[in-house]
């Protein structure tokens, strides 16, 4: 049984006078990936803002991070954004005793463009701010206000460096926590949505999809969260239910992983892609929206040359069933936009980098869907998902084909690159053309300039460090960064050949 705690109360942003009942509204999950504060305290070695280095976290970072954010939510519903947000990876505050409320931060602050207050010789009264108060501040700034907030619980706070957090345009009218296994506490929120209730559950489960320890570690969260979903169903086997974030679960995990005996996602929570089972009388009570989206769009986020679907949002089979809250069918997806969250060059997730003036957003993409308030005198309509279970035979999505050398720029570019140009160009792929350095260290000399080499993949690795030293090669890497060095990661092995 999952540990409750007591109640968290709703922060009021601003006014957003929100009818429920007038017009359809809209629910997206990101991972925002470490979107932490200015207090100079922080868990991650990459975050504290103290030190001399050009590459460390900083204020005016923050500032370029927030905006990159709010162009992602700006992006729906012709700017208004989304009407209900999940967000993982918010800064846990560090220095709590120096912290200000949320509308306490935006009141003393209103009328300044939070843009600039984030500067290097900001006052330290706002260097305590934790991270949720510069995100209310600078979605009020950006005309994006009227939010609730119900933020994760924190019981270790030596421990625990980032947090779930859940944003609505309705009155919260609940909420509970619920503690996991080496993982972020799941945050419950009860909405009220023109008298309806729904229940908004924001998660964000042990990462590692391909690792069997941590998939035994996901099942222990999915099993929290399955609990109380049985409770809340128990009660009214209708219940309005959505499940959003980053589960670090593929939506056909076992597909993905054959040598996993179970999933978390599949035979813990129970989230399928079968409507015929949500309709049968005994049947399944959760629907994996990613089973309402073609194949060739199952998209949040890469690894190693596969595209993933670690974010989520699930529903329960009341959001379903043509009455009372509805999903809107053919609705769900992410969202990419070129220069803003995906990367121009190669049209994957443009994660964050601290490297000169920052620049990216998150190796995730988010997910958004619509739903819809059908009245109460209207008749039950039909469930809107309609597409057939996928094929189990489909491949599985490659992020992009084989890359052509020549179009690629050479590495030998980058040692004339500024500090803005080198941080828009992480996980850009280049054409290396040099030789290989001897040693159990792989490094590539181009030019004048030798570069550490990263080669995730062991076989790959090891292929690699076989090769004489000083041997002309010519490969493809993607820029990167790493523990002060720039560096180059070989991802795949057609990436790599001997000779020019």
């Amino acid at each position: 049984m999952s540990r409750l705690t007591s109640l968290i109360p709703a922060l009021l942003l601003a006014v957003a006078g929100l009818a429920a009942q007038e017009r359809d509204f809209t629910v997206m999950a990101y991972n925002v990936e470490n979107l932490f504060d200015t207090d100079e305290v922080s868990l991650y070695a990459d975050f504290p803002a103290t030190g001399e280095s050009p590459h460390r976290w900083t204020p005016e970072k923050l500032s370029r991070k927030l905006s990159s954010i709010i162009a992602v939510l700006k992006s729906v519903d012709k700017g208004k954004g989304p009407d209900i947000l999940v967000l993982n990876e918010i800064e846990v505050d560090h220095t709590p005793d120096s912290a200000v409320g949320i509308a306490e931060f935006i009141a003393q602050n209103r009328g300044v463009d939070y843009r600039k207050l984030l500067r290097s010789d900001m006052p330290a009264a706002l260097r305590g701010a934790p991270a949720e108060a510069w995100l209310a501040k600078a979605l009020e700034d950006e005309g994006l206000a009227g939010y609730h907030v119900a933020l994760g619980e924190v019981q270790d706070l030596a421990k625990e460096s980032i947090r779930n957090v859940i944003l609505s345009r309705f009155p919260i009218r609940a909420t509970r926590q619920h503690r996991t296994q080496d993982s972020r506490a799941i945050v419950e929120a009860r909405l009220d949505l023109g008298g309806r209730s729904l229940h908004v559950f924001a998660n964000h489960w042990k990462s590692g999809a391909g690792n069997p320890a941590a998939e035994r570690t996901r099942m222990q969260n999915a099993g929290v969260l399955r609990e109380r979903l049985d409770e809340i169903l128990r009660e009214s086997p209708d219940a309005e239910i959505i499940v959003a974030g980053d589960l670090n679960s593929h939506h056909d995990q076992s597909r993905r992983h054959p040598y996993m005996p179970e999933t978390a996602m599949e035979d813990v929570l129970r989230a399928q892609g079968d409507p015929g089972k949500l309709r049968a009388e005994g049947g399944a009570d959760l629907y994996n929206l990613w089973y309402d989206v073609d194949p060739k769009d199952r998209r949040t986020d890469e690894f190693r040359g596969e595209w993933g679907t670690l974010m989520h949002i699930v529903v329960s089979r009341g959001l379903a069933d043509g009455k009372g809250l509805e999903y809107v069918g053919g609705s769900f997806g992410s969202i990419a936009l070129p220069g803003i969250n995906v990367q121009a060059s190669n049209g994957l997730p443009w994660s964050w980098t601290n490297f000169g003036p920052g620049a990216g957003l998150s190796d995730h993409l988010p997910v958004i869907a619509r739903f819809r308030v059908i009245g109460a005198d209207a008749p039950a309509g039909e469930s809107p998902l309609r597409r057939p279970k996928v094929d189990a035979e489909r491949p599985i999505p490659s992020f992009a084909p084989d890359l052509d050398r020549r179009t690629l720029r050479s590495a030998e570019t980058v040692a004339a690159m500024g500090d803005e140009a080198l941080a828009a160009a992480m996980g850009e792929a280049f054409r290396i053309e040099g030789a290989l350095e001897g040693g159990r260290a792989v490094r590539v000399k181009v030019g004048e300039r030798a570069y550490p080499v990263y080669v995730p993949d062991e076989n790959l690795l090891q292929a690699v460090r076989a090769m004489p030293a000083n041997s002309p090669v010519s490969w493809i890497g993607r820029l990167g960064f790493h523990r002060g060095d720039l560096q180059f990661i070989i991802e795949r092995p057609e990436w790599i050949r001997r000779g020019k």
